[in-house]
């Protein structure tokens, strides 16, 4: 190589370092206002650069050099096309644009929440930064946080985030681990990147498994089964991955292939502790959706119980009757009948499934009459036997009515106060249920499509008590829609994150590594005394309706014990919501006898945060027991 050509590079290499740092960008006041409110965000920028020398576009969007790649090497040639990408998202999203929202957003959620009492409406606590996006989260039996989602290809909020029509390595998915008991620093997070696999595309390019818009449900050990995935291209093809995080040494296995690819399916776990999985686009594309029913781990293999049983190499199996479903991420709920509930989008899709016989059968239409697009729907309490109903609610901007699914009939319930789509709603331990995030279709907040600016009315929280009544409450910092989430914390507080355009249009600094945020709420319940404590419970795995100990200070002073399933959701589909009330035997000596739930249908086998909770309902911090196996059938 010449001189003069190796000069270029090593400079080009400074440039691209300066790039790489942290950018600050002053812009005249003509050219965009804070970035609150402006609707007209949708400029475009190229991937490509001028030049005469060959260039070769990546499998992603940028464009690597040739000549850079000859020289300096494939890795080091794409850090330079990824950093000209980021210089020029920059320039169309600048960070000044992205502080003043933040700022913005920051004012106006501390002046709406100035008339909300605590005591009676909670409050937002906490705002702090996170290396993921959170499209997908699993609150895990060791008290940390899954979150997990794609390594992004874009970072204009304008633009599509997610490699989604990517083929080749740049459609990689990433996870984290955050843990609640280090804080909100840098350190809390822990990297746990997926298996590195060459996906069926043709490229041979090994990559972290692009394991997002997947489905997931827990395993009875508290492992998570991961299922589908993006293949690439297609405007989103299903990947046939199989996987499973393991939460006790903190590593993903990779096991055998499902028979069709899935993106965006739904899974759930049965009384028997093995998962069906249902739905989602085929490996050929958007518009493919698979009506072929999988189930984990197949018949043939033992279902995992022990926290040594780490599923490696394990196949699925087809489930006799299929599910064609045909939109994605169906609500899937198991009830206290043993059955598992396929409520569909499609008013007319609403199907129950026998998970021993293996049969469908038909359910009556939802009374709505129309498709709901990502909306909500949680299992109903229902004291100590297990959820019997369900109610459905959001994922229509012009209805805000919730609908009631019980002894297979609909019942039109009260309504919310206002329609939103992408809404997440949660069973917070007292039973009462709160709805956090929320837009007012796929990707617009009310101000059209791949425009950040929100209305300030889907940032606010609502809140139904046992009686069913509605009310609005404070609002969040960030507008969160498509990919947003939230989970219950042991600790009773509600993690709150997700949306990766906002997370990134409201980005602090948008050239370090943290391109998410984390929000955190105290329910009400938080504000009205003192906790009951909860010292001790048993660490091994409990019998069904057997009786069991747990150790308090003031067992006087216990109103109620419940148990909350660990919630693991994504794109407002929550797998595992479920809470049940646990009977109190006795008390005294500084100790609860409590008695375990019923049965397998009344409580899948697996991990529950146990709540002690005193007259004014404040709850204890959680602390997790295990139920199971179930017996043989």
């Amino acid at each position: 190589m010449s001189r003069p050509r190796l000069s270029r590079l090593i400079s080009a290499c400074a440039v691209i370092s300066a790039l790489t740092a942290p950018l600050t960008i002053s812009l005249p006041a003509a050219a965009h206002d804070s970035g609150l409110g402006h609707s007209g965000l949708g400029h475009s920028a190229s991937g490509s650069h001028s030049g005469s020398r060959e260039k070769e576009p990546d499998t992603g969007k940028f464009t690597v050099d040739k000549a850079e790649a000859a020289v300096l090497g494939q890795e080091h040639a794409e850090t330079h096309a990824r950093a000209r990408m980021r210089a020029e998202d920059l320039g169309d999203y600048p960070q000044p644009m992205r502080t003043g929202r933040l700022e913005s957003l920051t004012k106006s959620q501390a002046t709406h929440n100035a008339k909300f009492s605590a005591r009676e409406y909670g409050a937002f606590k906490e705002y702090f930064p996170s290396p993921d996006f959170g499209v997908h989260v699993a609150q895990l039996p060791t008290g940390k946080v899954l979150l997990f989602s794609f390594e992004r290809v874009e970072t204009n909020p304008t633009k599509e985030t997610a490699p989604t029509q990517v083929v080749g390595k740049a459609n990689a998915g990433r996870a984290y681990l955050w843990d609640p008991a280090k804080g909100s620093g840098e350190d809390a997070f822990k990297k746990v990147t997926p298996p590195t696999i060459n996906m069926p595309d043709g490229k041979n390019e090994a990559r972290p498994a692009p394991f997002f818009c997947a489905g997931h449900a827990f395993l009875p050990n508290g492992m998570l089964g991961v299922f589908g995935g993006n293949l690439g291209g297609n405007h989103g093809s299903g990947a046939k991955l199989s996987l499973v995080f393991d939460p006790w040494t903190e590593s993903w296995s990779l096991n055998e292939q499902m028979s069709v690819g899935r993106w965006y399916p739904s899974a759930v776990t049965g009384p028997d502790g093995r998962i069906l999985i249902m739905s989602g686009q085929s490996e050929l594309g958007w518009g493919t959706p698979t009506p072929i029913v999988e189930r984990f781990p197949a018949l043939n293999h033992p279902v995992p119980t022990t926290k040594t049983d780490v599923p490696r190499n394990v196949p699925v199996d087809v489930f006799k009757a299929d599910a064609p479903f045909k939109h994605d991420y169906p609500h899937l709920f198991s009830l206290r009948d043993g059955m598992i509930y396929g409520l569909g989008r499609d008013h007319d899709q609403q199907w129950l499934f026998d998970p021993v016989a293996e049969t469908r059968t038909n359910l009556a239409a939802r009374p709505d009459k129309f498709m709901r697009n990502y909306g909500s729907a949680v299992p109903l309490p229902a004291g100590f036997k297990g959820p019997n109903s369900v109610l459905v609610l959001g994922g229509n901007r012009d209805d805000p009515n919730t609908y009631q699914l019980a002894g297979g009939k609909w019942k039109t319930k009260e309504a919310r106060a206002f329609g939103r789509t992408q809404d997440d709603t949660l069973i917070l331990p007292d039973g009462n249920l709160l709805t956090v995030n929320g837009a007012y279709d796929i990707r617009d907040y009310g101000n059209g499509q791949y425009n950040p600016n929100a209305d300030l009315k889907y940032r606010q929280t609502e809140m139904r008590d046992e009686g069913g009544d509605w009310k609005l409450g404070p609002a969040q910092r960030l507008p969160r829609g498509y990919h947003s989430n939230a989970v219950v914390l042991p600790d009773g507080r509600i993690m709150v994150t997700g949306d990766e355009a906002q997370q990134i249009a409201n980005d602090p600094d948008i050239s370090d590594d943290m391109d998410g945020s984390i929000e955190i709420y105290e329910p009400a319940y938080l504000h009205n005394g003192e906790r009951p404590d909860l010292t001790a419970v048993p660490r091994r795995t409990l019998g069904y309706d057997s009786r069991f100990r747990v150790l308090t200070s003031a067992p006087e002073d216990v109103k109620r014990a419940v148990l909350l399933a660990p919630t693991t959701a994504t794109h407002s589909v929550n797998f595992s919501q479920r809470h049940l009330e646990v009977r109190i035997k006795s008390r005294g000596d500084g100790a609860l006898e409590l008695q375990a739930p019923p049965s397998a249908e009344a409580a899948p086998p697996g991990y529950y945060m146990l709540f002690l909770l005193n007259e004014e309902g404040v709850p204890s911090t959680a602390k997790f027991v295990s139920f199971g196996p179930p017996a043989a059938r």
